[in-house]
């Protein structure tokens, strides 16, 4: 059953904004050939180059994170270099959304949240880019202060904020005994209400894809937007694996409702046909792991027309006012994430430039 509990923050003035307020800049890793891309290193690179280019053609500002800053220099050598900073940092992955910082607004403060990030309940190792936030503080690239939330296991492609003080996120990652195994739903909900500034958290119990490595962020699979809405994967083949579970968590989504008690608007996105890695696994290809820059949507696309052109439809409707920008994201998958894994949006006044 999908519970939601209404809480009262100890910090009334904190909120996590909504993806689609402004920001204005864009964190990325860098992939290099010490991480799990070297087999496909040439591919990756060039879906990272085409994202940059995205992020920057819709105003906003790349910030470039890499333990090699002379190749990422040479492949967008191109780009302003006043629109781009590049600081030299030790990574084991490049999955900027799960280890970048969490923005919260206090006031008129904005403050980084830094949370344990355990390669998605340790299988994975972290040890590099648990500490990229903080070695990214101390270098000056952060000009807000930067939270210490080492002691709970977050990641940012597990949790939605509608800005007003909703959470949305899944019982099958937050609940994860490798990741706050100690802690009940319960308290789960009273930390991120203390430290993300929330009032209630919606829990999605159903879902997931085949593939996936981080137990179902939400990410992958239900989006909220404005306008009380919510984007969500649906799979209308019965026949496909996911059918059971898929339909199970559009229940869950239905049953939800607004702060003032309202349902939601529920907007489905297409599934993706199957693809297979080469040996045969499914990979976790999904419209819902979108961006949201300032003015744009960068939507991940995965060389299947008329399903690609049916999820830049949808999401032209949803977000009318911001363009639409396909990235081909086939070889993000091939590692089993894909474009909203890979970046992680930062406001523009807390960066030195």
């Amino acid at each position: 059953m999908t519970t939601t509990t209404t809480l009262h923050p100890s910090a009334p003035t904190r909120r996590m904004p909504a993806e689609w307020e402004p920001n204005g800049a864009v964190l990325i890793a860098w992939p290099h050939a010490d991480t799990d891309w070297a087999y496909m290193l040439d591919d990756v690179t060039k879906c990272y180059i085409d994202i940059v280019h995205a992020i920057v053609d819709s105003g906003a500002i790349p910030v470039v994170v890499a333990p090699d800053i002379a190749l990422p220099k040479k492949y967008l050598a191109d780009i302003d270099g006043s629109r781009i900073i590049f600081c030299q940092v030790a990574t084991n992955d490049t999955w900027a959304r799960d280890f970048g910082p969490i923005t919260v607004k206090d006031g008129d403060t904005t403050r980084l949240l830094d949370f344990c990030f355990n390669g998605w309940g340790l299988k994975f190792a972290a040890c590099l880019d648990n500490l990229i936030n903080s070695k990214l503080s101390r270098a000056s690239l952060f000009t807000a202060p930067l939270e210490n939330h080492l002691g709970f296991v977050l990641e940012g492609g597990s949790i939605e904020s509608d800005g007003c003080g909703t959470i949305l996120t899944t019982s099958e990652c937050l609940l994860s005994p490798n990741r706050n195994g100690d802690l009940s739903r319960e308290q789960v909900e009273e930390y991120l209400c203390k430290a993300l500034g929330a009032r209630r958290v919606l829990w999605v119990d159903h879902g997931y894809l085949a593939g996936d490595d981080t137990d179902s962020h939400i990410d992958t699979l239900a989006r909220l937007a404005p306008g009380d809405t919510i984007l969500y994967v649906k799979c209308d083949d019965p026949s496909d694996e996911h059918y059971e579970q898929l339909s199970l968590m559009e229940q869950d989504l239905m049953a939800m409702r607004t702060a003032d008690g309202r349902p939601y608007n529920l907007v489905a996105l297409p599934m993706p046909s199957a693809i297979y890695d080469e040996d045969g696994e499914r990979l976790p290809a999904t419209y819902a792991n979108f961006l949201i820059t300032d003015t744009s949507i960068l939507l991940p696309v995965y060389n299947q027309p008329a399903n690609d052109r049916l999820a830049e439809q949808i999401m032209q409707i949803v977000f009318p006012e911001r363009r639409i920008i396909k990235v081909d994201c086939s070889a993000l998958i091939r590692q089993h994430g894909s474009l909203h894994c890979v970046t992680m949006q930062l406001p523009r006044q807390i960066l030195p430039i």
